[in-house]
């Protein structure tokens, strides 16, 4: 069996194809990932040893800003990705059993393309429960197009979010599948989730919840234990004092990331903890120079997040999941997307604080953490950790392995 996995999305939305891949390689399936050309996914993808082909612009030079506007803005953008998934992915799939997209809509539509062309199983998957049609939440709203506030009825923002894709990437779509030889469509997002997308999500981090309109296979988060050892002065600093908080917002650049450290350590002191900052994409850096706090780069997530007080991070589906696995107590400080989703289910769940809002103050996020420091959350925590299900990506490489023998 061979099979192509595609993304065009951050290190939250590739690392679960790496852990997908590995599943599908130890059932025989041979395996390539199209993903970004970050350095960072291909580093990630070369310790697994899966072949990753390098599709579209760099994501972290477009989220940061380093990526120059293109002349002909959003859709001129969007085309280009289409485009460039769609001869990627195509040039590498002659001869496959099954193709599975997930992240941004244009790239998805150009991976949809090449299994329509050459007839090949496709099958779109999500990382969370809200980005798909449903009338137990309301769509994410899309950039530039908030959602109404007289509205209630979630299904009448469905379907406005679907005229929505279509008037923002329908253009794109179109015009590149009339230049393969492919018929127009007349609803671009419905037509890339097709009537049984899959769900990547832990079922009790983030059920999808029935009744539903839409069909969905719910196969578990895709989750790869990580091996890794953590860096040496690293160990030695959680070693040396009580288990500090962890802090990072992953891919998210922040408007002012020197202002957010001093705010994030200044809470965290006035708590009595240690303080862990990622660098990430936000660039996180110290304050001051007192040993209370320490700045690490990429590092093994599982294993840290096991011996941290707490997580504060953004909410992001791969941050979540990596926290809620570890049964780390949690504050989310939802900055968009899923993220206010995932903020909303650690506070339901009882697991950790949402904090109120995208920016905090020292005195909002030490009140978030009392509640994420308290004895009964991390209790919470575990009982929610040991629940946890860690097969998902086993799951998801025997469905597609036995749709395909099929």
């Amino acid at each position: 069996m061979r099979v192509v996995l595609s993304a065009y999305d951050s290190r939250g939305g590739v690392e679960p194809l790496v852990g997908l891949a590995v599943r599908l390689r130890e059932l025989g399936a041979e395996v390539r990932v199209c993903a970004p050309p970050d350095e960072e996914f291909a580093k990630r993808l070369a310790v697994v040893g899966v072949e990753m082909v390098p599709t579209g612009q760099s994501v972290r030079d477009l989220v940061t800003g380093k990526t120059p506007p293109s002349p002909g803005g959003l859709p001129r953008r969007a085309a280009d990705m289409v485009a460039a998934f769609y001869d990627n992915v195509r040039s590498v799939a002659e001869g496959c059993d099954v193709l599975v997209a997930t992240g941004l809509v244009p790239a998805v539509a150009g991976v949809k393309a090449v299994a329509e062309k050459l007839g090949i199983r496709y099958v779109y998957a999500s990382y969370q429960p809200v980005s798909l049609p449903s009338p137990h939440h309301p769509p994410i709203p899309r950039p530039g197009r908030p959602l109404r506030e007289d509205v209630t009825d979630n299904q009448v923002l469905w379907d406005q979010d679907a005229l929505d894709a279509q008037e923002v990437f329908g253009e794109a779509v179109n015009g590149h599948r009339a230049s393969i030889g492919l018929p127009p469509v007349d609803n671009v997002r419905d037509h890339v989730f097709t009537d049984l997308p899959w769900l990547a999500a832990d079922p009790t981090l983030a059920p999808w919840e029935r009744p539903a309109g839409l069909d969905v296979v719910q196969t578990g988060a895709w989750v790869l234990p990580d091996e890794r050892p953590l860096p040496a002065d690293l160990v030695e600093f959680l070693d040396t004092g009580t288990p500090p908080v962890y802090v990072g917002f992953g891919s998210i650049p922040m408007r002012d990331p020197e202002g957010l450290a001093r705010v994030v350590v200044e809470a965290i002191r006035a708590r009595g903890r240690r303080a862990v900052l990622s660098r990430g994409w936000a660039e996180l850096a110290r304050v001051d120079d007192r040993d209370d706090c320490f700045v690490v780069g990429e590092v093994n997530h599982q294993a840290l997040f096991r011996r941290v007080a707490a997580v504060v991070h953004h909410g992001g589906a791969g941050t979540t999941t990596t926290a809620t696995w570890a049964g780390a107590p949690q504050v989310v400080v939802p900055q968009g997307a899923d993220q206010p989703y995932f903020a909303g289910r650690v506070a339901g769940l009882g697991i950790g604080a949402a904090h109120d809002g995208p920016t905090p103050t020292a005195e909002s996020l030490s009140a978030a953490l009392r509640v994420a420091l308290l004895p009964e959350t991390r209790e919470r925590a575990t009982a929610v950790a040991g629940a946890f299900r860690a097969d998902g990506a086993a799951v998801a490489a025997k469905l597609l392995l036995d749709d395909a023998g099929r």
